[in-house]
C-alpha cells in the first residue's frame, strides 16, 4: 500500500469530480457511494451504489420488517458502486479493464467526500481480483491510498470491525 503522488491532484482533479458526482446520484439509503475505473488516464467506467436495474421494488435495507434468513450473507439491498462499475465494464470495455485502477468514495450526508477506513468489502475485493483489476484505491485523510488488489482482498477478509 502507498499513498499517491500528491503531485496527481491536478491530473485527477476531472476524475475525482466525476467519482463525487456518482456517488451524488447514489439511490441507497444507508451510504452514498461511487467507483470509477481508469486505465492508462482513461475512464473506463463509473457507476453508484443504488438497488439492482435502480428497481425500487428491490429496495430491501428500508423496510424493517424484512427478516433475513441466515443464509443472506449480504444484508444490504443495494448493488455496490464497485460491483456496478467493474460489470458494466466488463459489458462495455472488458479489453482494457485489466491492469486498471478502482477508485473509491463514499460521501457524508451533506454530499461531502467521506475518508474511508481499513478495506473491509470481500464482495468488491474478491471480484476485483477475478477480474484482474490491479490496483484499489480508497480517500482517506492523507489522500488516496493505493493497494495492489491481492493486498486489498486480503486486508478485507481480515479486517475485524
Amino acid at each position: 500500500m502507498y499513498i499517491l503522488d500528491k503531485n496527481f491532484k491536478n491530473l485527477f482533479k476531472d476524475k475525482f469530480q466525476i467519482l463525487i458526482d456518482e456517488a451524488k446520484k447514489s439511490t441507497c439509503l444507508r451510504s452514498k457511494c461511487g467507483s470509477i475505473i481508469i486505465n492508462n488516464q482513461e475512464i473506463i467506467w463509473y457507476w453508484y451504489n443504488s438497488p439492482p436495474l435502480d428497481l425500487e421494488s428491490q429496495r430491501r435495507c428500508e423496510n424493517p420488517k424484512i427478516i433475513y434468513n441466515n443464509k443472506v450473507t449480504d444484508k444490504t439491498c443495494c448493488i455496490h458502486a464497485e460491483e456496478r462499475a467493474i460489470i458494466d465494464a466488463l459489458k462495455n470495455n472488458s479489453d482494457k479493464i485489466k491492469d486498471s485502477r478502482l477508485y473509491f468514495i463514499r460521501l457524508d450526508e451533506n454530499n461531502n467526500p467521506k475518508y474511508s477506513q481499513e478495506p473491509y468489502c470481500t464482495i468488491c475485493s474478491k471480484l476485483a481480483l477475478d477480474v484482474w483489476i490491479k490496483e484499489f484505491v480508497l480517500y482517506k485523510k492523507d489522500w488516496f491510498y493505493v493497494y495492489k488488489t491481492q493486498e486489498y482482498n486480503d486486508l478485507s477478509f481480515s479486517y475485524n470491525d
